[in-house]
């Protein structure tokens, strides 16, 4: 993921490549600098993101994996993919997700959001999903994973999830998936947003830790 911080021109003493190197050194083993370099002045990693990935990691076995019990939700019961895949293609458009959405505990200018991505694949025992868009409300992701298990599992019809978008009430949608399934694959930027150099900007670190 990308980071920034401002340093000061007069002790901007170490070239981008050490910096990295010397952040790394005081970081803690599950986190790792990859890069840095010198950001436009105004560039704000999280501000001028333009959209976010976010997966998903479910275990569809009747015994759990356990190399992945912390990083996976495991549904031990049969689900109908294809009907899953159907509903998850309905998510897909700029639309209100309120219904798919836990209170934040503060009031939201806006629950619309448009989603370009929401599929689902399989590999062995292994479902991922895959959603992606220009933005997210508070347990969104989560809200539209567990709606979609609770439809491979027949609780839900794919047809049904026009009607929970269209009340835009959290209580006829489906559960929320456990959290420790998920993960923030991506942000992404406008290139020119990260990349551009002046001898007039101030160095900002941009970072990647790894997942």
């Amino acid at each position: 993921m990308i980071a920034h911080f401002e340093i000061p021109a007069n002790e901007c003493k170490m070239a981008a490549r050490k910096l990295a190197l010397a952040l790394n050194a005081w970081l803690p083993e599950d986190i790792r600098i990859m890069s840095a370099v010198a950001a436009p002045k105004n560039f704000h990693a999280r501000f001028d993101a333009t959209g976010k990935q976010y997966r998903y990691f479910v275990w569809n076995h009747t015994a759990m994996n356990p190399l992945i019990r912390t990083t996976a939700w495991h549904v031990s019961r049969p689900l109908d993919l294809a009907g899953m895949r159907s509903a998850a293609r309905l998510f897909k458009g700029t639309r209100d997700y309120q219904s798919f959405a836990a209170n934040p505990g503060y009031a939201k200018e806006s629950t619309v959001r448009t989603l370009t991505r929401c599929d689902i694949k399989r590999n062995g025992s292994l479902l991922i999903f895959t959603i992606e868009g220009d933005g997210f409300l508070y347990k969104m992701c989560r809200g539209i994973v567990g709606t979609l298990i609770q439809v491979g599992l027949g609780k839900f019809r794919a047809e049904e999830i026009e009607h929970m978008l269209s009340k835009k009430d959290r209580r006829v949608a489906g559960m929320t998936a456990p959290a420790h399934g998920l993960v923030l694959w991506k942000v992404f930027y406008r290139r020119a947003a990260v990349a551009k150099k002046s001898k007039s900007v101030r160095p900002e670190l941009i970072g990647r830790h790894l997942a």
